[in-house]
């Protein structure tokens, strides 16, 4: 169970970028002067910025499952494997952000229908991704400085084939490298140093 709660963290954790630009777009200022201390300020603006409030909400949660994500892989990790192969795949990371989080800034966020279907297209969205295990292809991480590679790896167990490698350092074939495995064929790997 916590490896699909750990997917479903990390598709929303790549929606973070379109959350911000969802707040940008919905964000009503209030004119003239803001204080601070101002209590009926903060209360107004809020009363008027619900769809700015869910998203930043969202937003907040982003962070949560950054930094859950980022807890957990500083865990005990495997025995190091070998890596045999590997190839360098970080443009899926612009592949996901122009082809799914793009198109979705030009929904009209004062129709509710248009609300209730971006909020029904993110979940399905999220299903497909999860389900196809490429929540790695994660635009949030690649701005966090990951990388992601597929390569060939000689684990204690046998030859492993077509592996995705996701990282936070630069990999290369020879490398030796303790890992968590995320999926069936998704690890976050780190350089083991000699």
């Amino acid at each position: 169970m916590s490896s699909i709660r750990r997917k479903i963290d990390l598709y929303v954790l790549s929606l973070a970028l379109l959350f911000v630009f969802f707040i940008i777009i919905t964000a009503k200022l209030p004119e003239g002067l803001f204080l601070i201390n101002d209590r009926a300020l903060w209360i107004a603006l809020a009363e008027s910025n619900p769809i700015a409030i869910i998203y930043l909400l969202l937003l907040a949660y982003c962070l949560y499952a950054y930094r859950k994500f980022d807890f957990d892989l500083k865990g005990t990790t495997e025995i190091p494997f070998e890596i045999k192969k590997c190839e360098g795949i970080n443009y899926e990371h612009l592949t996901f952000l122009a082809t799914y989080v793009v198109p979705l800034i030009s929904f009209d966020f004062g129709s509710g229908r248009h609300m209730i279907v971006l909020g029904l297209l993110l979940v399905v969205m999220g299903a497909i991704y999860i389900k196809t295990d490429l929540f790695y292809a994660n635009p949030s991480l690649a701005l966090l400085g990951f990388h992601i590679y597929r390569a060939d790896g000689h684990f204690k167990t046998g030859e492993r084939n077509g592996i995705i490698l996701v990282c936070k350092e630069r990999i290369q074939a020879g490398q030796k490298v303790s890992y968590i495995k995320l999926d069936d064929r998704i690890y976050y790997v780190k350089g083991v140093s000699a």
